[in-house]
């Protein structure tokens, strides 16, 4: 990366970077929209209310939990099921908070509880590449990725929804159902920059399926997210002298040269 005199990154290849930034949230936008009409849909036939379906996603703002705590609600589940099973389905994020923990440590503890707020698949796979690409924790593409990629599209788009729930009862009607694991699969494909990496995804995705037949889908995308990690930790180097792309230094001090402030200005 060119660093300009003052040891500062050079501001044209900071707004190149944040540009590409955007391009990549194109399709995550769209996602999100997809997929927060479905989550407006499935909360209006499970009873939620305009107001109560808004602030669920403002409040919550947890995708796929989201919808499993609607359905729930739906069935007359009571809240103890409905807290424990929300939050096994997004133990993930605690996992996701680990690997962006060391570039944003130097961050207020209040900035990054709002960070942690919006912090969904979608932001933790752009904002770690950009992340990377950069060298050092752009903030400002963190909030750029995590709000304007995510949380403000999925909130319309719930509100969308749920008006438009009697008029488009399913949503598989318009086959906004499959809009998600599109989404997720891109995402999947662009952070597989190493051999462990594409056999963890190929491992995580044959354990699911086949856990998804053989038991409960949801028990197979649980069973497909646990064990494929580790069988990818299990391939050998080619060299190992040489790390992985997976393997690169992933905290800031890494990269870190004198003066330069976490957003990559001068403060």
């Amino acid at each position: 990366m060119t660093v300009a005199p003052s040891g500062e990154p050079d501001p044209v290849l900071l707004r190149a970077a944040r540009r590409r930034l955007v391009v990549d949230m194109l399709g995550i936008v769209a996602s999100s929209a997809g997929f927060g009409v479905v989550f407006g849909l499935t909360a209006r036939a499970n009873g939620f209310s305009p107001l109560e379906a808004v602030v669920f996603s403002l409040v919550v703002f947890a995708g796929a939990s989201q919808f499993a705590a609607a359905g729930m609600v739906g069935a007359g589940y009571g809240w103890p099921a409905i807290v424990v099973l929300t939050g096994l389905v997004n133990a993930r994020h605690i996992l996701y908070a680990a690997a962006l923990g060391p570039w944003l440590r130097d961050r207020p503890r209040r900035e990054r509880a709002l960070m942690a707020h919006v912090l969904t698949d979608e932001a933790f796979a752009l904002s770690l590449v950009h992340f990377r690409r950069l060298g050092f924790a752009d903030r400002r593409g963190y909030w750029l990725a995590a709000i304007g990629g995510v949380f403000i599209p999925w909130n319309l788009a719930t509100l969308a929804g749920v008006l438009g729930g009697q008029v488009v009862p399913d949503p598989r009607v318009l086959g906004l159902d499959i809009v998600f694991p599109a989404a997720m699969a891109g995402l999947a494909v662009g952070l597989a920059t190493g051999r462990r990496e594409i056999v963890a995804g190929v491992a995580g995705v044959g354990i699911a399926l086949a856990v998804g037949l053989a038991v409960d889908p949801r028990a197979g995308v649980l069973a497909g997210g646990f064990v494929g990690p580790f069988i990818g930790l299990l391939v050998p180097r080619r060299d190992p002298a040489v790390p992985e792309p997976d393997e690169l230094p992933a905290e800031p001090s890494a990269f870190s040269r004198p003066g330069r402030s976490d957003d990559g200005i001068a403060p």
